[in-house]
C-alpha cells in the first residue's frame, strides 16, 4: 500500500511517498523538500502573503507531477503552524483546491504533536519512553509517552521562523537579541512544568534537528542514512549554537548544502534545542528524519486497513 503526505509547514514544504508491508513496515519511495518560507510575516501580520502562497502552489504542482508515477491508497495534504495561525487560511485552501486540486487538512497544534510524535517513535528503536521534540519553523511540539499511550503534548509558539521575525535585526544576532530570544524560548518552556520528562529518551525530528546532525558530521550534503537515529550531544548542540551565532547568515549558507534556505533562522532553532535540552537535562538526542509526515502516514494507513478489512 502507498500513501502519500505533503506537510506545508512555515518554512519548508515535504514530501513522503511510503509504502506499508501487511505489517506497517515502512518504506520511503521519495522524500523531498523546498523551502518557500510560507510563513514569512504570519507572526507580525497574521496573514500569509500573496508571493509566499505563490511559491507554495509552485512546489505543490511540482509534487503533483511526481506523486503521478504512484498508484496511491491516499494522500493527505496538510498544513501546520503557519496556516492554522493565519487569518486568511480558508483563501489559502481554496487555491490549493482550485490551482493543483488538493484538500487542504489544517492540522491543530495539539494532532501535530501527536502525529510527529507517532512518527518519530516508529523509527527508534527499543525506547520504552520518549520525549519527541519538533522544532519547526513556526511552533514547537514537545510530546512525552511511550509506545502505546501519550502522557503529555504541547504545541508551543515559538520555532525558527518565528522566533528569528521577532528577536533577530542585525545579522549575526547582537548579545542583546539573543538574550531577548532566550527569555522567550524560557516563557514558553514555563508551561511544561507539569511534564516528567524523567526516564525518557530525547528524539528531536524536523529540519533543525537533521542539520544540526549534517552539521556536528562537517557533511556538506544531506544524507537520510547520516541523520537517521544520529546522536547529538548537549555539548555539541551547545558548541554549535556558540559557533553559529557568531556567523552571518550568508557564511552559514556554505557550510552546508543543507542551509539553503535555513540559514538565516538555524541560529534560532538551535537556541530553542539547546534550551530545551539545558532545561530538562537531556544529554543526548537521537535525531529522527521521521516527523508529522510520517505519523499522518501511519494514521492513514490505518484508516485504509480498517476499510478494506485486512
Amino acid at each position: 500500500m502507498n500513501v502519500a503526505v505533503i506537510d506545508i509547514g512555515t518554512n519548508t514544504v515535504l514530501l513522503l511517498v511510503a509504502r506499508f508491508d501487511p505489517s506497517g513496515n515502512i518504506t520511503p519511495l521519495v522524500y523531498d523538500q523546498r523551502v518557500p518560507r510560507l510563513g514569512r510575516g504570519v507572526d507580525a501580520e497574521g496573514n500569509l502573503q500573496h508571493e509566499s502562497m505563490e511559491r507554495v502552489l509552485i512546489v505543490l504542482q511540482e509534487y503533483k507531477t511526481i506523486l503521478s508515477r504512484f498508484e496511491l491508497a491516499a494522500l493527505v495534504v496538510c498544513g501546520t503552524s503557519a496556516v492554522r495561525d493565519s487569518r486568511n487560511r480558508e483563501v489559502f485552501a481554496r487555491l490549493v483546491r482550485d490551482r493543483v486540486g488538493f484538500e487542504l487538512e489544517i492540522v491543530s497544534g495539539p494532532d501535530e504533536a501527536l502525529w510527529t510524535y507517532r512518527g518519530a517513535i516508529s523509527g527508534v528503536q527499543g525506547v520504552r519512553k520518549a520525549t519527541v521534540v519538533d522544532t519547526g519553523g513556526g511552533s514547537t511540539e514537545i510530546t512525552v509517552g511511550d509506545c502505546q499511550t501519550i502522557v503529555n503534548k504541547v504545541s508551543l509558539n515559538m520555532g525558527s521562523v518565528r522566533l528569528t521575525e521577532r528577536c533577530f535585526t542585525h545579522d549575526p544576532p547582537t548579545a542583546s537579541e539573543l538574550e531577548t530570544a532566550i527569555k522567550i524560548v524560557e516563557e514558553q518552556l514555563a508551561v511544561l512544568r507539569e511534564f516528567d520528562f524523567g526516564g525518557s529518551t530525547l528524539i528531536g525530528v524536523a529540519g533543525t534537528a537533521t542539520s544540526l546532525a549534517i552539521l556536528d558530521q562537517g557533511l556538506k550534503e544531506f544524507s537520510i542514512s547520516a541523520v537517521t537515529n544520529y546522536t547529538l550531544r548537549r555539548e555539541r548542540v551547545r558548541g554549535l549554537f556558540n559557533t553559529l551565532r557568531t556567523l552571518p547568515s550568508s557564511r552559514i549558507k556554505g557550510l552546508s548544502t543543507v542551509m539553503e534556505g535555513r540559514s538565516d533562522v538555524i541560529t534560532a532553532g538551535t537556541l530553542i534545542l539547546y534550551e530545551i535540552m539545558s532545561h530538562y537535562k537531556f544529554d543526548e538526542m537521537i535525531v529522527s528524519e521521521r516527523g508529522v509526515r510520517y505519523g499522518l502516514a501511519i494514521r492513514e494507513w490505518g484508516i485504509q486497513k480498517i476499510r478494506s478489512g485486512r
